[in-house]
């Protein structure tokens, strides 16, 4: 038996064991930190405005995400729609918080990961799955049931429950989280989650704890592992050298890290003066200069 086809196997009895506990928490959800308790199953709707049913807003291969994930033949993203954050810049907003999207059953979201590998892609990218985890998980074991094997990639806003992420133990490769802020002042007014800086700490740490440093192959595409992002903002609103300095000491210096420069006013943010602006050069500059300071290296060079 190959490595994969062990792989597959773990990951099925793993899927087999948890398939009704997933299923069960949306009853009285608590998928994420905000533990909003509505029967999603018959229809009520919590802070992520999802019930039972998915949407997604687009698929297909992806040649915008880190170049550890595109490969040659691009990254295998599937694009949930919802979110449990709430950020008034969200560059995304028509999606997350707007809910732009269609439904589709858990067997098509099967089909469509199946779709991605064929069509070459390196990995299936789950992009905002926190609030359908355990609808993904059962077209998972669909998926995985009729020969995926390329690895999982969860993308995720760092604002995790611990409980679900250990649930995930040996079914996830790559966990690729945020960690957007260090300050509860700064999550509460920007995000709609004032315990998001000690919430996503906890999580990024287990996720770690679970795949280790990010390993790529000699291809130089990433198999398994943990990638973080950080979006620098401006005005040091989401305390960039805290972070850093936090990765370093408690997560690994190894780590790899996309700290990104992409920050513009989106959505609601010309509400707020403090991020009515891009960041500049030298903002953008010194957070990566507080990353080498700390001993940090790989992801952002």
């Amino acid at each position: 038996m190959s490595n994969n086809d062990t792989n597959r196997e773990d990951k099925l009895k793993i899927l087999e064991r948890a398939l009704d506990t997933f299923n069960r928490i949306l009853e009285r959800c608590w998928l994420c930190p905000r533990k909003c308790g509505v029967n999603r199953l018959n229809g009520e709707k919590g802070f992520c405005k999802s019930a039972k049913e998915i949407y997604i807003s687009s698929f297909g291969p992806h040649f915008g995400e880190e170049k550890v994930l595109v490969g040659r033949f691009g990254s295998g993203t599937i694009f949930f729609t919802g979110c449990n954050l709430g950020c008034v810049y969200c560059q995304n907003y028509t999606i997350s918080q707007l809910y732009e999207g269609y439904r589709i059953s858990e067997r098509e979201l099967a089909d469509i990961m199946l779709s991605l590998q064929q069509k070459g892609c390196h990995n299936i990218n789950l992009v905002t799955p926190t609030h359908l985890v355990p609808q993904i998980m059962r077209a998972l074991y669909y998926a995985i049931k009729e020969g995926l094997t390329v690895p999982l990639v969860f993308n995720c806003g760092g604002y995790e429950s611990l409980s679900i992420i250990q649930m995930l133990k040996g079914i996830i490769d790559i966990y690729m989280p945020d960690i957007k802020y260090w300050e509860s002042s700064a999550s509460e007014q920007f995000s709609n989650a004032k315990d998001y800086p000690l919430i996503a700490k906890t999580a990024v740490k287990e996720m770690y704890n679970q795949v280790g440093d990010l390993l790529i192959d000699k291809e130089g595409v990433a198999y398994k592992g943990l990638l973080i992002r950080h979006l620098v903002l401006p005005n040091n609103l989401a305390g960039s050298k805290e972070i850093l300095e936090f990765i370093s000491t408690h997560i690994s210096k190894y780590s790899f890290i996309n700290i990104m420069d992409q920050y513009r006013p989106c959505f609601e943010a010309f509400k707020y003066p403090q991020l009515s602006r891009s960041i500049t050069i030298e903002e953008y500059k010194r957070v990566i200069e507080l990353a080498h300071s700390y001993g940090l290296k790989r992801g952002f060079l």
